[in-house]
């Protein structure tokens, strides 16, 4: 017999801009998402529209240490490159895995060409901690381009892509220090269907376009966070003829204390302290400058 998770909370992020170039909301953390280890954060950006300019806009360089950062294109496309050497393109569909662990710098731009013509620029970015025994590990970077992401179809209207972790049987390729399910429904019409689910994770499901119902019961509209229970495995979705686009997060909760102080998420304030004297004597390398041109 099967047994369904119930939803906690339907919650609505709080308006955030990043940078010059990243306009949208924080879903994670607020008042209802304070403790959903292993994740942090979570931001949608956009959909946004990009004006041309021969400069790309965005978030400048900047450290991390102790952290994965996770991102999803929709729409558009995204340049990066940091100081462990990595640097690519993400466009949609495509997602980049970056784990700072013991520390890099990078930054996260408008692709140059996509910077030029101008266009709808539609990104969730997510933030996974790393346990205590891999924070200080090397660097590393995971481009996954679009066509490698397994993507099925539940049914004539649903296709479900995942990212990391299994999902109704279906494996992701990205690589996880901790057991991670990250994954994409994209619904293009009238539809309903159901997901089995981790017991025991930290589990929500991000509303990024549409409206979608529930387990029969609970309405969440675009831009809108779910946040479910631990117990139990499936959960009902259905949507109307306008279709949805889903992001399901599920995580098994880091049992460590947290230190953070911005980009940096560490177990205690004296590594903490060493991280900041870490970034600011160049340990954690430097960025070049790039120049565009016309």
């Amino acid at each position: 017999m099967k047994t369904f998770k119930t939803i906690s909370y339907v919650w609505e992020g709080r308006p955030q801009q990043v940078g010059d170039g990243f306009v949208g909301q924080s879903m994670i953390p607020s008042q209802r998402f304070q403790d959903f280890s292993p994740f942090l954060m979570l931001d949608h950006h956009g959909p946004m529209q990009v004006k041309p300019s021969r400069i790309p806009k965005g978030v400048d360089e900047h450290p991390h240490r102790g952290i994965e950062t996770v991102t999803v294109v929709f729409e558009g496309a995204l340049q990066h490159r940091d100081s462990a050497g990595n640097k690519g393109v993400i466009f949609a569909g495509d997602v980049q895995w970056m784990s700072a662990a013991s520390g890099l710098v990078h930054e996260e731009k408008h692709e140059a060409n996509f910077s030029r013509q101008g266009g709808v620029l539609d990104f969730v970015q997510l933030w996974v901690n790393l346990p205590r025994a891999h924070k200080m590990e090397k660097p590393r970077y995971q481009e996954l381009t679009s066509a490698q992401i397994p993507a099925v179809a539940v049914n004539e209207n649903t296709q479900l892509r995942v990212i990391s972790g299994e999902l109704n049987g279906i494996k992701g390729p990205a690589l996880t220090y901790t057991p991670v399910l990250l994954a994409e429904v994209i619904v293009s019409g009238e539809s309903q269907f159901e997901l089995q689910l981790p017991q025991g994770f930290n589990v929500a499901i991000h509303v990024g376009q549409g409206e979608v119902v529930l387990n029969n019961t609970e309405k969440a509209a675009a831009k809108r966070i779910a946040k479910l229970s631990q117990q139990g495995e499936w959960i009902s979705v259905s949507t109307g003829t306008k279709g949805a686009r889903l992001l399901i997060l599920g995580g098994e909760p880091i049992n460590e204390p947290i230190a953070s102080y911005g980009p940096f998420v560490m177990n205690t304030q004296a590594e903490i302290m060493q991280t900041l004297q870490d970034y600011q004597s160049g340990k954690m390398g430097f960025l070049e400058p790039v120049e565009y041109s016309e």
